[in-house]
């Protein structure tokens, strides 16, 4: 038996990159997948896979910049297995350019709201239920919680603020039985980079040099196998794990190499 056997596991932004990466990681580990995002035909291709790898799959169409829709979603789960025991922070998007390039602010506020807002709503609405469980809450943020990061203002804001509550929430839960994983990833091979909005308020089109960038089947192992553990911080590069303690030295440093790091990869 595995961590997750039987276990039922909401994971939002399923349909692609590092979310439809996740669910196949988890699947053949027999769980009761809950997979959310708003392309319901995607979702379905998707929930045959995990289906065909071992798990149970139940397909709930959401935007989660919607409270009541994230309601639904976690009423709507527990109404067709009475029970949840993890759910997956993941959906989101990205934004790139510089910040005096941006004459339209608007996608800040909108960016905030799925990237940390969801994951608020969600987390607010599963609670009780993780109580019962002594569930886990997972939050896939990004390095960009833990330093800032050029070209990427509006998205790095959005994963400090998950940072930040999620952070503060664990120490809420503490004693409660409910554990909170928070994950940073590095840079990876995902669509969020293609979709993402320029300065002009346009998507972004042009992938990173792959190459260079961890697959999101690796992020998922990584992630999973944090998860599995109730880890309470996954920094899923070694670059990023020096960085955490070269930047308490020598911040100027990691702002350089910050800027670098964009600049190889974009």
């Amino acid at each position: 038996m595995t961590a997750f056997a039987g276990q039922v596991v909401i994971v939002t932004g399923a349909s692609q990159g590092i979310g439809h990466a996740l669910v196949r990681e988890l699947a053949s580990r027999g769980p009761r997948l809950v997979l959310a995002a708003r392309d319901a035909a995607r979702l379905e291709e998707v929930a045959a896979e995990c289906r065909a790898l071992g798990a149970q799959t139940l397909v709930v169409p959401t935007d989660v910049t919607d409270q009541a829709q994230c309601n639904a979603l976690v009423d709507r789960t527990l109404a067709h297995w009475d029970a949840l025991d993890v759910l997956v922070n993941n959906a989101g998007a990205g934004m790139m350019g510089r910040f005096e390039d941006f004459t339209d602010l608007s996608g800040y506020e909108s960016l905030m709201r799925l990237n940390y807002l969801s994951a608020v709503f969600l987390t607010h609405r599963a609670l009780p239920a993780l109580r019962r469980s002594k569930g886990l809450v997972v939050a896939v943020a990004s390095l960009t919680a833990l330093t800032g990061v050029p070209t990427r203002t509006a998205y790095a804001a959005t994963k400090h603020a998950m940072l930040g509550f999620f952070d503060s929430l664990r120490v809420e839960l503490l004693g409660s039985g409910v554990d909170v994983t928070v994950v940073c990833p590095d840079f990876v091979v995902s669509q969020i980079h293609r979709r993402a909005i320029g300065a002009d308020g346009r998507p972004r089109g042009k992938p990173l040099q792959e190459a260079k960038i961890m697959t999101a089947e690796e992020c998922a192992r990584l992630t999973v196998r944090a998860m599995e553990k109730r880890q309470r911080l996954a920094v899923l590069s070694l670059r990023g794990r020096l960085g955490r303690f070269v930047r308490l030295l020598a911040p100027g440093l990691i702002d350089r190499i910050a800027l670098r790091a964009t600049r190889d990869v974009s």
